[in-house]
């Protein structure tokens, strides 16, 4: 089986998939061979009132080289662009959870102008990468339609911000059932339909 490349320098790589595909895994083999890593955890911490929570906190944490060092935050812009090496983010999911738990999730509103303001600023920092950067993101768009407002709008906007950054990226890989499907030249699905030429 064809191995997929390690991350190269100022190289960026969106590593997108369902849950328990083996994509965070796959993130961390890109950069395996770089000594020293920030990895960005934008998901909560632990918390020992939910035990299931903390033990998933702690499998990542364990699989991550020591000489790794981990910074829990939703600032992913202000680390990226501070960085003066390798960055991995895990995961976008989880950021956008958090950016929308700072405006609430009763007024998606002012949450979808939180999300799109800092995926702009994302998707620049990706554009033009000082360090290789490394983005774990969720594919939430394989199951059914959510019954909430709050479940939909989490599924459209996390679809639109993982399109967004895979546009400017360097590579784009899927991780489906711990196999790897290295997108980065398929074909882009265009902005609009091209116009209907009738006959005269």
């Amino acid at each position: 089986m064809t191995s997929t490349p390690a991350a190269k320098a100022s190289s960026t790589t969106l590593v997108t998939g369902p849950v328990r595909s083996g994509k965070s895994r796959h993130a961390e083999h890109l950069m395996a061979h770089e000594p020293a890593v920030t990895y960005v955890a934008t998901g909560r911490r632990a918390d020992l009132a939910d035990p299931e929570w903390t033990r998933r906190v702690e499998g990542h944490r364990v699989r991550r080289p020591m000489s790794w060092r981990t910074v829990e935050t939703s600032d992913v812009v202000g680390v990226i662009g501070s960085a003066g090496g390798p960055v991995l983010v895990d995961c976008l999911g989880t950021w956008l959870t958090a950016l929308v738990d700072d405006t609430g999730w009763h007024d998606l509103d002012a949450a979808a102008d939180r999300v799109a303001k800092e995926g702009r600023a994302l998707v620049e920092v990706l554009r033009t990468p000082r360090v290789p950067v490394v983005v774990v993101t969720n594919e939430v768009g394989w199951s059914l339609v959510p019954t909430t407002a709050s479940g939909r709008f989490f599924q459209d906007e996390l679809g639109r911000l993982n399109a967004a950054v895979a546009a400017v990226v360097s590579h784009v890989h899927l991780v489906v059932a711990g196999r790897v499907l290295d997108l980065s030249d398929a074909p882009v699905v265009p902005e609009a339909l091209p116009p209907v030429v009738r006959d005269a």
